[in-house]
């Protein structure tokens, strides 16, 4: 199992080709012993994720998952949630009447990765502290993530029971579909929560509008973690607390402007803009044609036209006259003979500035529901601002990133698994090498606060939020040479690499001398 979490954590190899990817590789040095290369076969790896299976994949990582927050003192009160759709190639028929039944069913959903076409599975994870996985199952490829936040609800004390954490502090994050009848009356009074109120209920209408009309903003500056860019400026927040009342319940709201607006409702906006100035300016041309036979008529018209629904468009009208004259040439004074007036009506459309500005900002909102008090929880006193609240909720994006981790198309798509089993056992795997990832960043970026002391970053510029990935990129030309039982470094380690080394708590003899204690592979 060592060699399938350093395999994920380094190679990501097809499963047939892990043995291929360790033949020069100085595998004594990563586990403590010497390996028979026949042994790294990919029917011996299959073999080990049927034993994984077996073990029950939830209860293992669970285990692995309190020793790690215990052991690196995590004690964060944020609980997100959040699950991803794994796409994957291959028939995946059920199983027959007289087998057992899968863990999961591989079958057609909505496809988060856009590909309706392929059958798939969904991964639930959550997370302690914003991106410390201390869960995860394999879900069906057809459940609805509102079904999945209930039965983690459901289930919630347990879970956190199970890795050592108590229910009464913690705060339970997830997105939108958290929001349903069903899953506030599982909740109740016992777990507290922060999480987005869909777009769709009518209450997100009315605070976001009250708001915006309101103007009393509180204003919460940059919030962003990473400097800004010239091509990505830091967004700024400010809030405004209500409360809305659903399901006969009342709760409380932040609605939240954010300078960088959400794309795609500003893109809707822009569009529905864009519909209603072209249907006025077809309605102008329409009307143009026509002729009235007096002015009062051509008036009462352009009254009427007035009056036709408009969210974000005027219409400036005129009425103007339109002389109808006698066949022929004009006389010699250039005058001719008028037969009849009539008169119609010209005009332009203009934007109506207040009511784009205000939908505008409307759609730069969206509204933070929780049942959170003020005060804060009273297993862990803390003040909850709107401040606070958003900050919570904006660390969702850790589990955003843990799934970009673990749904790299090579893991499932080449790994040619066909059975659910050994794909939830694999799941094990990428969960523990997660884990790993996310401590060593933990690790790095406690050493850089306490020691007051940035590490070198991308193109060598200091940073104060190292990554694993930065990390592993400083170490790509460490040779280690190898002569019997003796093994030392090609050449000296860089002050790049020691600082890292150091930040990581590990000594450099870790590249030429074997861990103490040996592992089965």
């Amino acid at each position: 199992m060592h060699l399938m979490v350093l395999d994920a954590l380094a190679g990501r190899h097809p499963l047939y080709r892990i043995g291929a990817f360790f033949e020069n590789i100085d595998v004594e040095l990563l586990v403590g012993e010497a390996v028979d290369p026949d042994y790294l076969s990919d029917d011996n790896f299959g073999r080990l994720l049927d034993h994984l299976y077996e073990a029950n994949t939830s209860r293992v990582f669970s285990h692995l998952a309190m020793n790690a927050l215990e052991a690196f003192e995590i004690d964060s009160p944020h609980l997100h949630f959040d699950t991803t759709s794994m796409s994957v190639y291959g028939a995946y028929d059920p199983p027959e009447e007289d087998e057992a039944p899968s863990p999961f069913q591989i079958t057609h959903g909505f496809s988060k990765n856009h590909r309706p076409d392929l059958k798939q599975f969904l991964v639930s994870m959550l997370c302690v502290g914003g991106n410390i996985p201390i869960f995860g199952k394999m879900e069906d490829g057809n459940a609805s993530d509102k079904t999945i936040n209930n039965a983690v609800l459901s289930s919630i004390s347990k879970k956190l029971a199970a890795v050592g954490l108590t229910p009464g502090a913690s705060i339970y994050i997830a997105d939108s579909a958290m929001v349903t009848q069903q899953n506030l009356e599982v909740i109740g009074e016992s777990t507290s929560f922060i999480t987005r109120l869909p777009a769709t209920y009518k209450e997100h209408e009315r605070v976001v509008h009250e708001a915006v009309a309101a103007g009393a903003w509180d204003d919460y500056g940059i919030l962003a973690k990473t400097p800004a860019t010239p091509k990505r400026p830091a967004a700024r927040y400010r809030g405004c607390e209500t409360t809305v009342t659903l399901y006969g319940k009342t709760y409380r709201v932040i609605v939240v402007h954010s300078s960088a607006h959400d794309r795609r409702r500003q893109k809707r906006l822009e569009r529905r803009l864009a519909k209603e100035r072209e249907a006025c300016a077809k309605r102008l041309k329409e009307i143009a044609k026509t002729d009235y036979f007096c002015r009062d008529d051509a008036q009462a018209a352009a009254e009427a036209l007035h009056q036709e629904q408009r969210h974000y468009h005027d219409l400036d009208l005129v009425v103007e006259e339109r002389p109808r004259y006698a066949r022929g040439r004009p006389k010699a004074d250039g005058s001719r003979t008028l037969t009849q007036m009539l008169y119609g009506i010209t005009g332009t459309v203009r934007e109506r500035s207040h009511a784009v500005d205000t939908a505008r900002e409307e759609t730069g909102c969206f509204v933070l529901l929780t049942n959170v008090p003020p005060e804060g929880l009273a297993d862990s006193p803390a003040p909850y601002d709107g401040k606070a609240i958003l900050t919570a909720y904006k660390d969702q994006e850790g589990i955003e990133k843990n799934f970009s981790f673990i749904k790299d198309p090579v893991i499932v798509n080449s790994l040619f698994l066909k059975r659910p089993e050994r794909i939830e056992a694999l799941g094990l795997i990428l969960l523990i090498a997660l884990l790993l990832w996310r401590l060593m960043e933990l690790s790095m970026r406690r050493h850089v606060k306490t020691t007051q002391t940035k590490l070198s970053g991308w193109d060598n510029k200091p940073t104060d939020r190292p990554t694993s990935f930065m990390m592993t990129t400083k170490f790509e030309g460490v040779l280690v040479l190898k002569t019997g039982a003796k093994r030392a470094l090609a050449r000296p380690l860089t002050t790049v690499q020691c600082s890292y080394l150091s930040a990581l708590g590990v000594p450099p003899s870790v590249f030429t001398q074997p861990p103490v204690v040996g592992g089965s592979p």
